[in-house]
């Protein structure tokens, strides 16, 4: 099954944002990061962006939908910092960024700095490991105050940056060869870094369509073959959406639905303890709900078909929906639902 639809803009209100602090451009640096995931950055008197950043460019580590969720509550520009690549070492993992992570934050509005990190600290537990990664924090004060006198949308300021992707590449795996030389520490090989970002950089293009057939293998990769019925439950399917200029960007949904003219768009957070998903987890949801919500033409087969969008929140444990209300940020979700269009779901059962 393959999910078709358009999205030309988006209209939702959040209700789960934290308050956030202010810092000054001036006296931020990475402890700034460290402390703060999302934080409002004042330039000068007259601006502010909304700023969250990245630990990984891969997006199931520390949460990243939830601190970009956190600045959506913003009325100004918002604003995330995603490494390009980020190397723990040979004991550790590798990530590069891809399509579909500069897709979404595209389609939510959300202006992508891509940037590096530039020092490090030994992991003491392994041999090849390194932690505490910092960014080139002058670098990021540089295109911050370049986007302030940037006109055009989200869309067009990701794309111009996915041009600099070679240059950002060569000084980030600079980075790492001085880092790895400072601290004895056997990193990942660079010849096969620098073949995926030489794949990545030689055009936008070219980049957006490594990544999006990487994006649609791993789209692929997810999703459930479904039986040819009408009725589905807890059966994943691709969706395929296309923006105001045409271009195609292709997720998974956890969890389709059909239904006579209806099609339910489900995305699931489970908790295997507790009696609700923790908060993070619930926004990383809602960030994918957001773009349901602002969906339209939705088509399955060229049939069209109503969509409702379905936040999904599951336990191992048995919970009436009198004793769920008790807690805030259920209440504070419900209103959300409510505002913008969407259903919730607790196991089996609909709270909206």
């Amino acid at each position: 099954m393959n999910i078709y639809a358009e999205i030309k803009g988006i209209k939702y209100k959040p209700y789960l944002c934290r308050d956030l602090k202010t810092y000054d451009i001036n006296y931020i640096n990475n402890d700034t990061f460290y402390r703060d995931a999302t934080f409002i950055l004042k330039i000068n008197n007259n601006n502010r962006v909304a700023l969250s950043w990245w630990v990984s460019p891969k997006r199931t580590r520390s949460y990243p939908y939830a601190r970009v969720y956190d600045s959506l509550a913003f009325t100004g520009k918002k604003v995330t910092v995603i490494p390009l690549v980020k190397d723990e070492g040979k004991d550790g993992d590798r990530d590069f960024l891809q399509w579909d992570t500069v897709a979404l934050m595209s389609l939510l509005g959300v202006y992508v700095i891509i940037a590096y990190y530039v020092d490090a600290v030994k992991n003491p537990h392994y041999n090849n490991k390194i932690t505490k990664q910092r960014f080139d924090i002058i670098y990021i004060k540089d295109k911050i105050r370049e986007l302030l006198n940037y006109q055009s949308d989200a869309l067009h300021w990701n794309l111009s940056e996915l041009d600099n992707v070679n240059n950002i590449g060569k000084i980030a795996l600079e980075a790492y060869k001085s880092i790895s030389k400072r601290l004895n520490v056997e990193l990942h090989s660079i010849e096969h870094a620098e073949k995926r970002i030489e794949d990545l950089s030689k055009s936008k293009e070219s980049f957006m369509k490594l990544s999006r057939e990487l994006a649609e293998n791993a789209q692929r990769r997810e999703v459930v073959t479904i039986q040819p019925k009408e009725y589905l439950q807890g059966s994943k399917a691709a969706i395929t959406i296309k923006n105001y200029l045409g271009g195609y960007y292709y997720f998974t949904c956890d969890e389709v639905r059909v239904d006579d003219n209806q099609v339910y768009l489900i995305e699931g957070k489970h908790t295997t303890h507790g009696e609700i998903p923790a908060l993070e987890d619930i926004k990383d949801g809602l960030l994918k709900i957001i773009l349901y919500t602002n969906l339209e033409n939705v088509s399955i087969n060229n049939k069209s078909y109503k969509h409702i969008p379905v936040l999904k929140l599951t336990t191992n444990k048995k919970v009436s929906k009198e004793s769920l209300i008790r807690y805030d940020v259920i209440k504070q979700l419900i209103n959300e639902a409510k505002t913008n269009g969407f259903k919730i779901m607790y196991n089996e059962f609909f709270l909206v």
